[in-house]
């Protein structure tokens, strides 16, 4: 990624059909003189599709509980469980559509976007559908991906291979059928999906045309980067506690490591990605909000940029190209957005800034003036 100053962009339809300067006169313009313009953020780690919110868990934490204490007393990702399961489809989508709202807001315009709060067939589909009904009718892109694998529900607690058979034998082929998803991602920790159910899980989904993504090493040295070798996973997510070994197997295997900088923060740690091992291993880095009801409740791709410069020692150029053309790449999208290149989609942001280092220096400020998605202005301040 490289910055150029004092030229014009010419958009045609949806598309950069220009770059350059003192390019032929054009209809209507946008006049960005003294303003930076970047590509649209892309955000390859959310789960948004959720009904209720958690804060009361945020209050827990500041009382001393930690995540997996408040996972053990009932809450965490089955707290949310519940809820999904209960709420009707419409009441689901008109949720997911103001998130959406949000985030374009912040210059996010294409998303992964996660089911993972149903953890049986029913809600699944129902989450996933939520999922294309709002992509549908909504600027933003959102891409969407099935992790029934997110935990075990309490009908399954003390039968986490029989969750297993109905994930690989019921829910992959129907959500298969049902065609809304793209990417089928495990939550491989200790705790929660060993390495032999992860491995499991997503061959089946690849069986069944399901690209593999992977939560890997969030609290512990699971193993589980070393799968995502393995099984060549398109990512590798968190990370917090990657081992040398499972840094190295990301490298030799091409994966590229999400990182979430957004979530040890708000679970008030320490213990963020190792991202100069990672960097210097030769892995590509993606950053992604890992928006959700309650590790991490942040929709800001600007916010992400300036915690991973800040505790990740990240360049500033270098966080910008996580949050853009290597999300998009963790996605499959880097040849149609993710830069400003002739042929790509207008996926623009233009800021009220003149300087790339601006944007992590105004920390939540949020400095926009437009957001442009396919080439239309769908935000202005």
């Amino acid at each position: 990624m490289d910055v150029r100053e004092n030229i014009e962009i010419i958009i045609e339809k949806d598309r950069i059909i220009e770059i350059g300067c003192d390019l032929r006169k054009v209809d209507n313009s946008i006049d960005c003189n003294q303003m930076l313009v970047s590509p649209g953020f892309v955000d390859p780690h959310t789960h948004p599709v959720f009904y209720g919110s958690r804060e009361d868990e945020f209050h827990m934490r500041l009382q001393g509980h930690s995540y997996e204490e408040i996972a053990a007393l009932g809450g965490g990702i089955l707290n949310s469980v519940s809820d999904v399961r209960k709420v009707n489809e419409s009441e689901l989508i008109s949720r997911l559509r103001t998130r959406m709202d949000r985030f374009l807001k912040m210059g996010t315009t294409t998303i992964e976007c996660k089911s993972g709060y149903g953890l049986n067939t029913k809600s699944e589909l129902k989450s996933l559908k939520a999922i294309h009904e709002v992509n549908m009718r909504h600027h933003i892109d959102m891409i969407p991906t099935f992790m029934g694998a997110h935990a075990f529900p309490e009908e399954f607690k003390d039968d986490h291979e029989g969750y297993v058979d109905l994930i690989c034998d019921e829910m992959i082929p129907e959500v298969s059928k049902q065609g809304i998803a793209i990417f089928n991602d495990v939550f491989c920790e200790n705790g929660y999906f060993d390495v032999d159910q992860t491995r499991r899980i997503l061959n089946v989904g690849r069986e069944y045309g399901l690209i593999p993504r992977l939560h890997a090493d969030e609290f512990e040295d699971s193993n589980s980067a070393m799968i995502a070798g393995e099984i060549n996973s398109i990512t590798a997510d968190h990370l917090m506690m990657v081992s040398n070994d499972g840094i190295n197997a990301l490298s030799d295997n091409g994966v590229i490591a999400t990182l979430l900088p957004g979530t040890t923060f708000f679970l008030g740690k320490t213990n963020y990605a190792p991202y100069l091992k990672l960097k210097n291993a030769g892995v590509e880095i993606a950053l992604a909000t890992d928006y959700n009801p309650g590790s991490c409740n942040i929709q800001s791709m600007p916010f992400i940029i300036a915690l991973s410069c800040i505790y990740l020692k990240m360049d500033i150029l270098d966080a910008m190209k996580a949050g853009t053309i290597s999300s998009a790449r963790s996605l499959m999208l880097d040849k149609e957005i993710g830069s400003i290149e002739e042929g790509k989609k207008a996926d623009l942001i233009i800021w009220d800034l003149n300087r790339i280092e601006q944007i992590p220096y105004t920390i939540n400020n949020h400095p926009i003036k437009h957001v442009l998605k396919n080439g239309v202005n769908v935000f202005t301040a």
